[in-house]
C-alpha cells in the first residue's frame, strides 16, 4: 500500500492532510471489486431468495447458509492465510462488511462471526488456540459468538457477574453466570466468554465449546428487526473450561472487550453504508414506478429532496469509512515495521482508531436510519406492508443505534477519547485552544484572494475545528475535571466533532476524484460536496451555540457567540437544483451509482 502521512485517531482537528494522503473507494483495484462483487452474488444467490424463510425465524437455514459463505472464502477475508484465511487488508475486509451489510439478518450472523466471535481468538489467542479454532472458524467449519452482555451489565461491561475459579486439580476453570443478547447463540460452536476469575476486578476472556456440559442456550427472542439473527440468553453452571482456553492472561478480557468493540464500530459503519445502498436503490425503483396524479412521483420535488438526502448521507458517510480504513491499514505496517508482532501490530492498528470507530458508528447508524424511514415514506402505504423490503430495512436498522455500544455512550467517546489523547501528548489540543482563545477579538473567516474552490471548501473545514476548539477551551475552564458531567455539552461538542470530520473526509475525496476524473465527471459530487458543508455549517453552528449558553457567563457569550458566527459562516448555495441534479441522478441511473 502507498505511504503517505498518517493522522493520529482524534488529531484531525489540529492537523490537515491533502487529498493525496487519503484513499477513496474509486480506488478499489481489481481484486477489492472482485471479492466486492463476490459477496454481492453471494446475497443474489443465497440470501434474498431465502429472506422471508430466515426471518420466520429459521436458524438452521441461517447455519447453513453461514457454512456456505465459510465454504465460499468469504468468512476468512482478515485471517492471515496460515489459519485458512486471504490475509485481506483491512479496507477490503471494510468493502466486505460493506456489501454483506445488504443482507438484512444474514449480515448481522455474519458480522457477529467473523468478527467479534472469531478476532478476540486470532489477535489475543496463542498459537495453539489459533490453529485450533481459527482454522475452523474461518472456513466456517465452526460458528462463532460473543459472551459479553448480562441483564446488569450492558454499557457498564465490567460490572458483569459471570465468575470464574480454578479446579482443584488446576486444570479447568468452573465457569458460572449468564450472558444475554447473544447473536448466533442458537447455534454458534464456540463462545467468547467473559468473567472475572474469583473477586478479581476486571474480566478475563474464555474459549468456551458449545457442546460442555452444563451450558444451557434459552429458546430465540423475538425481536423488533433482524428476526432471521440467532438472539439468546446463555446460562452456565459449573461449565468446566479447560485452562489452555484462558484468552491472553488473566484480567486481561476487559481490555480485549473494548479493543473487539473499536473494531465492531468500525465494521458496523460500513456494515449500515451497504444497508443504506440497498435502501435507496429498492427506493428509487418504486419512486420511478409509482404514479400519483398521473405522473411519476419520483418528478416530485418533495421526493426529489428525500431521494438527495438520502444520497448525501450515505456518500459522505463513505467517504469517512473508507479515509480511516486506509489510515488503520498503514498504522499496521507502521506497527509492523517496528517491529510488533502480526497480530498485535493489526489489533492495535485498529484499536489506535477509537474517536473515529465512534464517530463512524454514531453517524453510520443515524444516516441508515434516515434512509430507512424515508424509503418507508416514499412508499407511502405500502412501506408499511411486509409485502416490501423496505419495511424489513426499516425495522432492522433500529438496533444499530444500540448495537457495540448505544449511541449515546458513542457520542460521549468521540470526545472524551480525543481529549484523553491530546492530554497524552498525541497532538496539542489544548495548546491550539489557547492561542485561539488570545486572538478571539482579532478573529477572521481566514478568506484569502484568490482561492479556488477547494480551498475555499478547506478553509470551512478548518473553521469548523476553531469553533471546536474554542468551546472545548470554554468548557474545559468553566467545569474543569467536572465536565465528564455535563453530558449536554460533551454531546454538542461530539456532534460538531462527527460533522466536521465527515465533511472533512467528503472535501478530500471529491478533491482526489477531480484529480483522478477531471472536473466535468465531477461535478454531480461538487453538488453533494456544497450542499453537505452549507447543512454541515448550520449543525456545527447550532450545537457551538448551544454549548456556550449552557457554560459561558453573560460578558463572555457575546464574544464567543460572535467568534461562532464567524467561523461557521459559508457561502450560500442554491441546495434545491442541487439537490435536484443528485436525485435525477439516481432517478436516471435507477441505482445507487455514486
Amino acid at each position: 500500500m502507498k505511504t503517505g502521512k498518517i493522522l493520529k485517531s482524534g488529531e484531525f482537528l489540529v492537523a490537515e492532510i491533502s487529498s493525496d494522503d487519503i484513499f477513496i473507494p474509486e480506488e478499489f483495484n481489481e481484486e477489492q471489486l472482485m471479492i466486492a462483487q463476490t459477496c454481492k452474488d453471494f446475497l443474489e444467490t443465497e440470501v434474498y431468495p431465502n429472506v422471508e424463510k430466515i426471518d420466520t425465524p429459521d436458524i438452521m437455514l441461517m447455519k447453513s447458509i453461514l457454512k456456505k459463505a465459510g465454504e465460499l472464502g468469504i468468512m476468512g477475508i482478515s485471517i492471515p492465510e496460515e489459519y485458512g484465511g486471504f490475509g485481506q487488508s483491512f479496507t477490503t475486509q471494510m468493502l466486505v462488511g460493506e456489501k454483506i451489510g445488504a443482507g438484512y439478518s444474514f449480515s448481522v450472523a455474519f458480522m457477529a462471526h467473523t468478527g467479534i466471535g472469531t478476532l478476540p481468538i486470532m489477535y489475543y489467542g496463542n498459537e495453539m488456540q489459533r490453529q485450533k479454532y481459527v482454522t475452523k472458524l474461518a472456513t466456517g467449519e465452526f460458528l462463532g459468538a460473543y459472551c459479553l452482555t448480562e441483564p446488569g451489565a450492558g454499557s457498564d461491561a465490567n460490572a458483569g457477574k459471570t465468575n470464574a475459579h480454578l479446579s482443584e486439580d488446576g486444570k479447568n476453570y468452573i465457569l458460572n453466570g449468564q450472558k444475554m443478547w447473544i447473536t448466533n447463540a442458537g447455534f454458534a460452536d464456540t463462545q467468547v466468554v467473559f468473567a472475572k476469575i474469583d473477586r478479581d476486578r476486571v474480566l478475563s476472556a474464555f474459549i468456551v465449546e458449545r457442546n460442555s456440559p452444563g451450558i444451557v442456550v434459552n429458546p430465540d427472542e423475538h425481536k423488533m428487526g433482524i428476526k432471521g439473527s440467532s438472539t439468546a440468553q446463555i446460562f452456565y453452571s459449573d461449565v468446566s473450561v479447560p485452562v489452555e482456553n484462558l484468552i491472553g492472561s488473566r484480567g486481561e478480557g476487559f481490555r480485549i472487550a473494548l479493543t473487539i468493540l473499536h473494531m465492531g464500530r468500525l465494521k458496523l459503519g460500513a456494515n449500515v453504508l451497504g444497508a443504506c445502498k440497498k435502501t435507496i436503490t429498492d427506493t428509487v425503483k418504486y419512486a420511478n414506478e409509482r404514479k400519483q396524479f398521473g405522473t411519476l412521483i419520483s418528478s416530485f420535488g418533495s421526493i426529489k429532496y428525500k431521494l438527495a438526502e438520502q444520497v448525501i448521507k450515505t456518500f459522505t458517510t463513505e467517504s469517512a469509512i473508507y479515509r480511516v480504513s486506509k489510515d488503520i491499514d498503514l498504522q499496521i505496517e507502521k506497527n509492523k515495521a517496528e517491529g510488533i508482532d502480526k497480530g498485535k501490530a493489526t489489533i492495535e492498528g485498529i484499536s489506535h482508531y477509537a474517536v473515529e470507530a465512534a464517530i463512524l458508528k454514531v453517524y453510520g447508524s443515524e444516516s441508515l436510519d434516515y434512509v430507512v424511514d424515508e424509503a418507508v415514506q416514499i412508499h407511502g402505504g405500502m412501506g408499511y406492508s411486509a409485502e416490501m423490503s423496505v419495511e424489513r430495512g426499516y425495522r432492522d436498522s433500529r438496533i444499530n443505534r444500540i448495537f457495540e455500544g448505544t449511541n449515546e455512550i458513542n457520542r460521549l467517546l468521540v470526545i472524551d477519547t480525543a481529549m484523553k489523547r491530546a492530554m497524552k501528548g498525541d497532538f496539542d489540543l489544548f495548546g491550539k485552544a489557547e492561542e485561539l482563545i488570545k486572538k478571539i477579538q482579532s478573529l477572521t473567516d481566514g478568506k484569502i484572494d484568490g482561492e479556488n474552490y477547494f480551498d475555499k471548501k478547506i478553509r470551512f473545514i478548518r473553521n469548523f475545528k476553531k469553533t471546536i476548539l474554542l468551546i472545548i477551551n470554554g468548557a474545559s475552564k468553566r467545569f474543569e475535571k467536572n465536565l465528564i458531567q455535563e453530558q449536554e455539552i460533551l454531546n454538542n461538542l461530539s456532534d460538531m466533532m462527527m460533522e466536521t470530520y465527515v465533511s472533512e473526509s467528503t472535501v478530500l475525496r471529491v478533491q482526489k476524484m477531480e484529480k483522478i476524473k477531471g472536473i466535468a465527471e465531477t461535478a454531480i459530487y461538487t453538488d453533494i460536496l456544497d450542499v453537505n458543508v452549507f447543512d454541515c455549517a448550520d449543525r456545527v453552528r447550532k450545537a457551538a451555540l448551544d454549548a456556550v449558553y449552557s457554560f459561558a457567563a453573560p460578558e463572555s457569550a457575546t464574544e464567543l457567540v460572535n467568534a461562532v458566527n464567524i467561523l461557521t459562516t459559508v457561502c450560500g448555495v442554491n441546495v434545491k437544483e442541487a439537490r435536484r441534479r443528485i436525485a435525477d441522478k439516481l432517478i436516471a441511473d435507477n441505482v445507487y451509482k455514486f
